[in-house]
């Protein structure tokens, strides 16, 4: 059996010999090429060289082609800011409201960086693409409606509920095209991935997002294919809805009790991912940190339908001995065994550098985002 066909076996809830093992490679792939993560995201062939490296180096079962939740928001009109060493963020939002949505011209696949990522697609499905399974990962409609139109979204939800219904309808389409590209230039399974999930009650994820996502798993499925839905951030709250949806899979980050997500899955009659923790473990932390936290997912993951994966988008730096300690602990038993005897979690000493503000003292109120 190839990682892909166990990983596709996993997504559908089917007993596998193992957990299957799924690293979210993105800017990743370009630090292990030793360029920055606008280079890479803009080169079919630095994308396809970097992503079939990383599938190689880290035995994975199954790999994003590119992680990059921006691309539908620039091939429609949105500015990008580029740091060297991860994704482009949004710098512009052209939606005036929520009704401007209908003059957008489509989803335009000539536009942006589509051209780039169709050829990256089959390329990797050429090399690779019978062994590994890749995934296309396709902006989520409430993620690229904030996109579109910025945090006056948030306004919009309580003052205009059937516009916004209205534009996340527009998203979700627009999904479903993006899904199609994906699947056309061969990738075997599509992630909506849609991280605003984690910034809204459960009342306005049925409300608005619901029927959205659904939406769009139910055309990822009428081309035979599977559709996961992954949400970073703290989605706690509304595990249970995302599990009513018409997704195959749910994937969470660190934030998300993993037992409470298997235990939502299996009544759902979902698979389920989850959740390395990216900085103290896998970026930061030691050999031992990242085989730790590894057999804590596979432990409290343990079950069918479980897919070992990071919480989120991998860190540029990660070092890729973590991210191989990892891969060890979900494909060598023995391994796994040998860590639990010896494995040491790290001292955590790099939070002593870590220089906090004298509160106290300041004049003016400090506001601190930790992401």
């Amino acid at each position: 059996m190839t990682g892909r066909d166990l990983l596709l076996n996993a997504l559908r809830r089917a007993e596998t010999p193992r957990a299957a093992w799924l690293p979210y490679v993105g800017v990743h792939g370009a630090s292990l090429l030793g360029v920055d993560a606008r280079q890479y995201l803009e080169s079919a062939a630095l994308i396809a060289q970097g992503q079939q490296r990383a599938a190689e180096l880290y035995r994975a079962d199954g790999i994003p082609v590119v992680f990059d939740l921006q691309m539908e928001a620039e091939a429609l009109g949105c500015d990008l800011s580029w740091p060297d060493d991860g994704p482009p963020s949004v710098a512009s939002h052209p939606l005036n409201s929520c009704a401007d949505i209908r003059a957008l011209p489509p989803l335009d696949f000539a536009k942006g960086r589509f051209p780039v990522i169709a050829e990256a697609t089959q390329a990797l499905a050429a090399a690779i693409g019978a062994s590994v399974a890749l995934y296309g990962l396709v902006a989520g409609p409430f993620t690229l409606l904030s996109h579109l139109r910025g945090s006056e979204l948030f306004l919009d939800m309580l003052m205009d509920a059937d516009g916004t219904r209205a534009a996340m309808d527009w998203c979700a389409a627009t999904a479903c095209r993006a899904a199609d590209f994906y699947l056309d230039h061969g990738a075997a399974v599509v992630a909506i991935v849609d991280p605003m999930i984690s910034q809204i009650s459960v009342e306005h994820f049925d409300l608005f997002v619901s029927e959205a996502i659904s939406t769009v798993a139910d055309a990822v499925h009428a081309r035979g294919a599977l559709a996961s839905l992954f949400v970073c951030g703290d989605a706690t709250r509304n595990l249970e809805a995302m599990c009513r949806t018409r997704c195959d899979n749910l994937s969470v980050d660190e934030n998300v009790d993993l037992s409470l997500l298997r235990a939502l899955a299996r009544k759902h009659n979902k698979s389920y991912g989850g959740n390395i923790k990216l900085t103290t473990a896998l970026l930061l932390g030691t050999i031992d940190d990242a085989k730790l936290d590894a057999i804590r997912c596979l432990d409290e993951g343990e079950g069918p339908g479980f897919i070992l994966a990071p919480g989120c988008d991998l860190p540029f730096a990660t070092p890729p001995a973590n991210l191989s300690a990892a891969a060890d602990m979900a494909l060598d038993p023995y391994q796994r065994d040998v860590a639990r005897q010896t494995a040491k979690a790290g001292s955590m000493d790099w939070l002593e550098e870590v220089a906090l503000p004298d509160y106290d003292g300041e004049e003016a109120v400090i506001l601190d985002v930790i992401t």
